[in-house]
């Protein structure tokens, strides 16, 4: 067993599927604690997704290497760049399965996605956590902590989660040219969809022109398919086939995959009213929160953060108990907040209603 993984906390799956349970009691069962998309999958979707049902007899080979001709056609590279993969989940347990050797250093912010953290100490690697910024992730940070330990790895999610918040394009370029030699960048860009087109970094261009640099997207967010779980990385060419390898052959199911398909030939028209859709929705939320006395943080994203200034454990039991699942602040090494998914207004206002009694009972 590598020594990292008897340090490990689990993260407690048990306990999210026991309020669930209590949630589904209630008639008005809300969960707004995964950011799960509450909008469903783009129009057309669920069609594309019906009509693949014929075609669970056979393995998904056709089904594979069409969705990455498909994936790599939207994004502007080469289809051996793209590896599909049963949620970005799996495919950030393959990268460092590819990348990590025992002892090897890697460096992430203080306050990102648990995962990052737990698949490198699980192959053995020693982690460092970087300081936050007063804008979220801190890049300069993250590189002086990179050259002093001499990183292999480094871990990145923008926008961040749990802080909502994204990073500009020219800090990110100035980045990637100060990066120590032999240093690797998985950038994970789950929420990146959220942006407007002129907010999103394309990094997949960064991978053409060589740099160091592993992009994983998903379709759970944005795209509404989180229980069909896909995902996709992107890295050179060279890089991707040793992903591969890594990875079981023809991982993903069919029908996640031609999900994946018709919601990446879904037009612009159809995304823009979809990100109208949250951004309206994300808006209204922030308002009814300010309202009842909370204070949440600026996001760009499908969820936002929230401090409270109150018991945030004792607070979500209390939103659950009104039939509302949010996100405690202490499991992401945040006490005092809550991290709330955003959700239509009517839900909004339930949840506003909710958590002002149990902020001032």
């Amino acid at each position: 067993m590598a020594p990292g993984v008897r340090a490990l906390e689990p993260l407690d799956v048990q306990s999210t599927v026991e309020q669930v349970r209590v949630l589904g009691a209630h008639e008005q069962a809300t969960r707004l604690d995964w950011n799960e998309s509450p909008f469903g999958p783009l129009p057309g979707v669920l069609d594309a997704l019906g009509d693949e049902l014929a075609n669970v007899s056979r393995y998904p080979i056709e089904a594979y290497d069409d969705f990455r001709a498909d994936a790599a056609r939207s994004l502007g590279v080469s289809s051996d760049c793209v590896v599909p993969g049963h949620g970005t989940q799996a495919l950030i347990c393959t990268v460092a399965t590819t990348l990590l050797q025992p002892g090897d250093a890697v460096v992430q912010p203080a306050v990102t996605f648990y995962l990052y953290r737990m698949v490198s100490a699980a192959r053995g690697a020693v982690v460092y956590e970087t300081p936050m910024g007063a804008r979220g992730i801190d890049l300069g940070a993250l590189l002086a902590k990179a050259r002093e330990v001499d990183a292999k790895l480094l871990w990145i999610c923008d926008p961040n989660n749990p802080t909502g918040t994204a990073l500009e394009r020219r800090e990110w370029e100035a980045f990637l040219d100060a990066l120590p030699e032999r240093c690797v960048v998985v950038a994970d860009e789950a929420y990146m969809d959220f942006l407007p087109p002129d907010r999103q970094l394309r990094r997949e261009r960064d991978v053409v022109d060589g740099k160091p640099l592993v992009v994983l997207r998903s379709f759970s967010k944005f795209f509404g398919l989180a229980g069909l779980r896909l995902g996709c990385a992107i890295a050179d060419e060279a890089l991707a086939g040793y992903l591969r390898v890594v990875d079981e052959p023809f991982n993903v199911n069919c029908v996640a995959l031609a999900a994946g398909r018709a919601s990446l030939r879904v037009g612009d028209e159809v995304r823009a009213i979809r990100l109208r859709e949250v951004a309206d929705a994300r808006q209204y939320l922030t308002e009814a929160l300010v309202a009842v006395g909370a204070e949440p943080y600026p996001s760009e994203v499908s969820f936002v953060l929230v401090r409270v200034d109150a018991d945030d454990v004792l607070l979500t039991r209390q939103l659950l108990d009104a039939g509302i699942l949010v996100r405690s602040g202490s499991e992401l090494g945040l006490p005092g907040h809550i991290r709330v998914t955003v959700c239509p207004p009517s839900v909004t206002d339930r949840l506003a209603v909710e958590l002002g009694r149990a902020l001032y009972r």
